[in-house]
């Protein structure tokens, strides 16, 4: 197959397109069959993403562990040939049967299965479409679980671990009694997935739980009569776990032909910084062999970029790593988000920062309440997420937005979603600050002013079909102090007890408050830089205060305090310049009617209506005096949109292995969320059923019984010595002249099979209904039927 065709199938919608490795060619596989792979033969995996109107894609070539040299060496070459034919903007993965990345693994949620047989010379591919199947699935793995063709015997199960017996038309899952829900449910998953696409629905499931085998006798009795008798199951296999400390120690090689032959020499060690790499060379990040990073320059050489590759496998032979080490190249430009987290900061060309509009409140996440005082999974998880999203200066430039109307939330709850809009903000609203640690209430009138020197908790209540709902927000100043901090945790901790953990607690970031958060103040939300709205506060007033007001309705407006100086003016901007004595309105020649009515209402709220107002270009000489004279401004019109091309994330975080850890859970869905588990969900500005639900969809074991029974008397037939007779002893008309063995009330039937089967070579249709049904025979045919016995 040329290139073209095998590649015809590419496109720019989002999924998976794999091909296998047949006879040195590509050959596409069905969607079917997606996430089964035969040991001995490689395979090209192409994930395309789109985030907004940015495409991601990353390029894989998987190597079975039977397969051969040259199949592998061809995967990675049609890999490299594919990344040509995308302009060279994929990421490539090389990955390993059983080392598989995360990343990899993500793509299948039901599971990956590895099946005997390849399509190279002396081997044969195991048919799955069929109901003629027997084997024994190892199913392992907690998030993404892999599947492995195993010996029929007792003698391959453990405790710790999922087992699937597959009998085409019956799947029995074996749970290990040490074995957890989440791998029992996406083992339960996989037996599923098994059943509807290669049974095409037609197989019955059923579960036995290692711990309670004598609950499922008849389940027992099938795996017993395919297995033989049950011998002492073995103990549970710890999963491979990697010291965290060597995982930390990352190492940076340059690789040159400057010198007339390709050079690898060390470059540095952690912490790395982006300037070590060199836009004409290609590197190698050496992750303490658990991954190879292969990072190719946009300016290096063509031998360089093509010996990338091989040049790491031959680093991995030098280093004495294994040979099913994962490596993953990344062009400049595209990289990953796993290579660039393991530089100290990593920066974006022409990427914004500190200019834009803002949306969202940068992080947002549910932490389970019973974690947050004391210092388990939930806390660190929650210290990470409090620091992970640093302040960033408020919007200066402009930014074009439609009018969010609120009467589109049930229309098109698509908007309520995009815009994480629960209701219209007229919900019920109670206000807390932190004050010495303790939450003390704030009166109505000074609701939605909120000082940086503070921490508040904002309780939202709202119904949905007549039950009452509750967010909580917490909002932390900029300038608040570590204890207070760390009160307004554990204070939204005390509230959500209290409420028996129904609130979904959402922490809100000094400058990037989500719309939703806006709309329950009606417009009215002030955002000062810093200072206490506390009762007694001996801390003057600063003399000149600028405010920054954005917002187009009463659900995304608020004023944010900025430096006073005319450099922190925008043309495209409203701004309300507050003393003891003068107030300003100043309108930027940009601003909308919409921005500055909006505007005009919030500084009337500051300043009891007695603002003046002045448009750009006709300020007074003592409106520049205020701001410390006139400098220059943003005065230039700035197109910005959403952020789209920084994807969502999920984090799991765990202890369990003595040492906390935070592990990214990729091409993650709904029924990745865990509920033993704490998860953080990074979506940059915005924030399934159970196992036991799916067993009880199972149906009864009668049928299992049933189809089992059918399987074995089938076996038996086909098993037993069948005996012939000729055919004039068969033919004789005195019953006590037959064979002992011979039944003579099957002599009609036999002459009726003989009689239909003539029929079809005559071309005459035949019918059991009723003689009358049948078609009638032409008088030469039915002459011949005459002499059928």
């Amino acid at each position: 197959m040329s290139l073209s065709s095998a590649f015809r199938a590419v496109g720019n919608d989002p999924g998976i397109i794999t091909w296998r490795i047949e006879k040195m060619e590509l050959a596409l596989v069905p969607l079917s069959a997606h996430g089964s792979f035969y040991e001995g033969d490689c395979y090209v995996i192409l994930s395309t993403r789109r985030a907004g109107s940015l495409l991601s894609q990353d390029i894989h070539f998987w190597i079975g562990k039977d397969s051969s040299q040259d199949e592998q060496s061809c995967a990675a070459i049609y890999a490299t040939q594919l990344d040509d034919y995308l302009g060279g903007s994929p990421v490539q993965h090389r990955e390993v049967q059983h080392h598989e990345s995360d990343t990899f693994r993500g793509y299948f949620k039901q599971g990956i299965i590895y099946k005997r047989g390849g399509v190279a010379s002396g081997m044969k591919h195991v048919e799955t479409n069929t109901y003629d199947v027997e084997r024994l699935l190892h199913v392992k793995g907690k998030r993404n679980i892999r599947a492995t063709e195993v010996e029929m015997s007792w003698d391959s199960f453990n405790r710790g671990d999922v087992f699937l017996l597959d009998l085409g038309k019956v799947i029995i899952q074996w749970n290990g009694p040490e074995s957890n829900s989440g791998e029992r449910l996406k083992a339960m998953l996989l037996a599923k997935d098994i059943r509807d696409r290669e049974r095409g629905g037609r197989a019955e499931i059923g579960v036995i739980e290692g711990d309670k085998e004598a609950a499922s006798p008849e389940l027992m009795k099938v795996l017993q009569d395919t297995l033989g008798r049950r011998s002492i199951i073995k103990p549970a296999v710890p999963d491979e776990i990697i010291d965290q400390q060597q995982k930390s120690n990352i190492m940076l090689y340059h690789v040159s032909d400057s010198a007339g032959q390709l050079m690898v020499r060390e470059v540095a060690t952690r912490p790395l910084v982006q300037d070590l790499l060199n836009h004409d060379d290609c590197y190698i990040l050496d992750h303490s062999g658990t991954k190879i990073y292969v990072w190719k320059g946009r300016g290096a050489t063509k031998a360089e970029k093509q010996m990338a590759m091989s040049k790491a496998l031959n680093f991995i032979k030098m280093k004495g790593y294994p040979s099913s080490t994962n490596v993953e190249t990344v062009n400049d430009g595209a990289e990953s988000a796993m290579f660039k987290q393991l530089f100290q900061k990593w920066s974006v060309k022409e990427q914004t920062v500190g200019l834009g509009k803002t949306f969202g409140i940068g992080k947002i996440g549910k932490i389970a309440s019973d974690c947050l005082p004391t210092e388990t999974v939930g806390r660190q998880a929650w210290m990470i997420f409090t620091h992970s999203a640093s302040p960033n200066p408020f919007s200066a430039a402009k930014v074009f937005q439609d009018k969010f109307d609120v009467t589109l939330l049930h229309s098109k709850p698509e908007v309520a979603a995009q815009e994480r809009m629960v209701d219209d903000g007229n919900g019920k609203i109670e206000v807390w600050r932190i004050e010495n640690l303790e939450l003390v209430p704030v009166e109505h009138q000074w609701h939605g002013f909120f000082y940086g020197g503070d921490c508040y908790l904002v309780l939202y209540t709202f119904e949905v079909y007549a039950k009452p709902r509750y967010i909580l927000y917490i909002w932390q100043g900029r300038h608040a102090s570590q204890d207070e901090l760390a009160a307004s945790a554990f204070q939204a901790v005390e509230v959500d007890r209290k409420f028996d953990g129904a609130p979904v607690q959402v922490r809100v970031t000094m400058g990037k408050e989500p719309r939703h958060f806006m709309a329950i103040f009606k417009g009215k939300l002030v955002i000062f830089e810093g200072g206490t709205s506390r009762k007694g506060n001996a801390e003057p007033d600063p003399p000149v205060r600028l405010f920054q007001i954005q917002g187009n309705d009463k659900s995304n407006t608020k004023a944010v305090e900025v430096p006073a100086f005319a450099s922190s003016l925008n043309s495209n901007d409203v701004f309300l310049l507050r003393t003891q004595a003068e107030h300003y309105l100043w309108y930027g020649k940009g601003s909308s009617g919409d921005e500055r009515a909006m505007a005009k209402e919030l500084a009337g709220i500051l300043c009891n209506g007695t603002e003046d107002t002045v448009a750009e270009g006709q300020e007074t000489p003592e409106f520049w005096d205020l701001l410390g004279g006139k400098t220059p401004y943003a005065s230039h019109k700035r197109l910005q949109q959403e952020a789209l091309d920084v994807q969502p994330r999920l984090f799991e975080c765990s202890n369990k292995t003595g040492r906390f850890i935070v592990t990214e859970i990729t091409e993650f869905t709904q029924d990745d969320l865990n509920p033993s588990d704490v998860m953080l969900l990074d979506t940059w500005d915005q924030a399934g059923k159970s196992y036991e639900q799916l067993k009880e969809e199972l149906g009864d074991t009668a049928a299992i019984m049933r189809i089992t029974a059918d399987m074995r008397n089938t076996t038996l037939s086909l098993n037993s010595e069948i005996k012939y007779y000729p055919i004039e002893v068969l033919l004789k008309n005195q019953n006590q002249e037959l064979p002992e063995d011979v039944d003579p009330a099957k002599k009609e039937s036999g002459r009726e099979r003989k009689r239909e089967s003539i029929y079809r070579n005559i071309g005459v249709r035949v019918e059991h209904q009723s003689a009358a049904s049948c078609t009638s025979p032409t008088r030469n045919q039915a002459e011949k039927l005459r002499h059928v016995p």
